[in-house]
């Protein structure tokens, strides 16, 4: 294996001028960095993080604490992450949380806690006291995306006001017959996302002073979901909304294709929102409001590498709400009778 010496004499400089070229640690000019950086590349030779950890205390390693992998919300935030680590220089641990209790305190009283990780990111895992106790004597950044957990940094998009404001946009077309399909209740992720997004369409019918009864229907967060959720809700002319909010947009976009089955025109007969700026939404013409969570995966990495880099220490109690954006496409108009304002 090549050493940093033979990098150094190939590249013309000193072994301790090639050593701060490649470990990023001290400065050297930029046409020194992209010379050493060349004759390291030249005799393959590679950094040891082993080797720099014992000089520095640092791993360049981020653990990641997640639920699921195979989500599109929680791929895409991963994306996010991975993509801002990266450019950052930083590897990143994965660990799947799973129901198993035991398999969870197993990730976060060992993997966590003796596996070397400069800091944690946890996309909406809702961590215990004791959880954050534990992460919180490693003295390491910690991040939760996705909810608000007491003493530690978070962010998130508000949750209750995302679909009120979609409502609110169904309302202001005319619509007062609206229906909400989400997730089932007693069935929620970490953060109670189910609720905060009914009781926000909620919110907005009492607000323009709507009786809602029966406004509710449980369907699992998924496209098939959707799609059998508003084939019972559609399914009935006399009780069918004129309009529909989805939990997700993978609800809304099965609820699309539920109605065209029926033979339902959208949205002449029935308008449908989701939220969320899915990379399907612009395939179905769907009105959904985006909260690009690749940006959030990114911007986590920021507050992490913040600490990182400075001498503020451990994130505590900083609340970040992220932007969304209102993307209105083919999915929603004014019911019948009522003209378009």
């Amino acid at each position: 294996m090549s050493a940093i010496a033979d990098v150094a004499r190939l590249a013309g400089v000193s072994k301790s001028t090639a050593s701060r070229a490649l470990s990023g640690r001290g400065y050297v000019s930029e046409q020194t960095k992209t010379k050493v950086e060349r004759a390291a590349a030249a005799i393959g030779y590679v950094v040891s993080s082993n080797a720099a950890s014992l000089v520095t205390g640092r791993t360049r390693n981020v653990g990641v604490v997640i639920p699921f992998v195979n989500r599109w919300f929680f791929a895409e935030v991963l994306e996010g992450i991975e993509s801002a680590l990266i450019g950052a220089g930083y590897d990143l641990t994965l660990y799947r949380l799973s129901p198993n209790a035991a398999l969870r305190e197993r990730i976060f009283d060992y993997f966590l806690v003796r596996k070397r990780v400069d800091a944690v990111i946890a996309v909406d895992v809702a961590l215990t006291a004791h959880e954050v106790a534990l992460l919180k004597s490693l003295g390491k950044p910690i991040v939760s995306i996705g909810g608000d957990i007491d003493g530690i940094s978070s962010l998130s998009i508000d949750d209750v006001r995302a679909s009120r404001f979609m409502t609110e946009h169904l309302l202001s077309l005319g619509h007062t017959r609206i229906m909400h399909l989400g997730g089932d209740l007693n069935e929620q992720m970490d953060f109670r996302v189910h609720t905060q997004r009914l009781t926000g369409m909620r919110e907005a019918l009492d607000a323009a002073g709507i009786e809602h009864p029966d406004d509710f229907r449980a369907v699992p967060y998924t496209i098939p979901g959707g799609y059998a959720g508003a084939l019972a809700v559609l399914g009935d002319p006399g009780s069918r909304p004129t309009a529909i909010v989805a939990g997700c947009d993978e609800i809304a976009i099965g609820a699309i294709v539920a109605a065209r089955q029926l033979g339902i025109t959208v949205p002449e007969q029935v308008s449908i929102v989701g939220i969320d700026g899915h990379n399907l939404a612009e395939m179905f013409g769907l009105t959904t409001l985006e909260q690009y969570p690749v940006d959030q995966g990114a911007k986590a990495v920021e507050m992490i590498m913040e600490r990182l880099t400075s001498d503020r220490g451990p994130l505590e109690d900083e609340r970040v709400t992220m932007p969304v954006h209102l993307k209105v496409r083919r999915s929603t108009t004014a019911p019948a009778g009522v003209a378009v304002r």
